[in-house]
């Protein structure tokens, strides 16, 4: 599957951007889509339309976590190794767009919690669903060259 292109539709379909990358990786995760979309809710609009981490980097940490994530707090080197795969793929996404950073990203969005209404117009000028797109595809390379069964030991 297309994960990039599923998370870029769901997008498209009025997910914000955290819960287009999450569900769309549902039938990897195992979580029913409205668990993944209630649990990615708030990471939208970089973290409820703060304009903080993009909701498509978050929404890539999120799935990575549920994966490869560490369960232990005492397990320094797995907590160490799930960090250091969060930056690097934070950093491939960055290379493509310059930021992990929402308010740089669609700069200087408004901040306003009003969700602004989905409109044709809307999706013609925000890039997101090429930032969900490149997280969904950042992801997939991820897994391929990190198979599951490998993930936990």
């Amino acid at each position: 599957m297309d994960h990039g292109k599923q998370a870029a539709e769901l997008f498209l379909q009025g997910y914000n951007c955290a819960q287009a990358v999450v569900i769309a990786f549902c039938d990897v995760t195992g979580m029913e889509p409205e668990f993944a979309a209630r649990l990615s809710s708030s990471f939208g609009g970089g973290i409820g339309r703060m304009r903080e981490v993009c909701g498509a980097v978050s929404g890539m940490a999120m799935v990575l976590g549920l994966l490869y994530g560490y369960e232990s707090p005492e397990d320094i080197q797995s907590k160490k190794e799930h960090y250091v795969r969060i930056q690097e793929i934070s950093g491939k996404f960055r290379d493509c767009y310059g930021s992990v950073v929402c308010k740089q990203l669609l700069k200087n969005a408004s901040t306003d919690p009003t969700p602004e209404a989905r409109t044709q117009e809307y999706y013609n000028v925000r890039p997101c669903a090429g930032f969900v797109y490149l997280a969904g595809k950042l992801l997939d390379e991820y897994i391929l060259a990190h198979p599951l069964e490998k993930a936990h030991g």
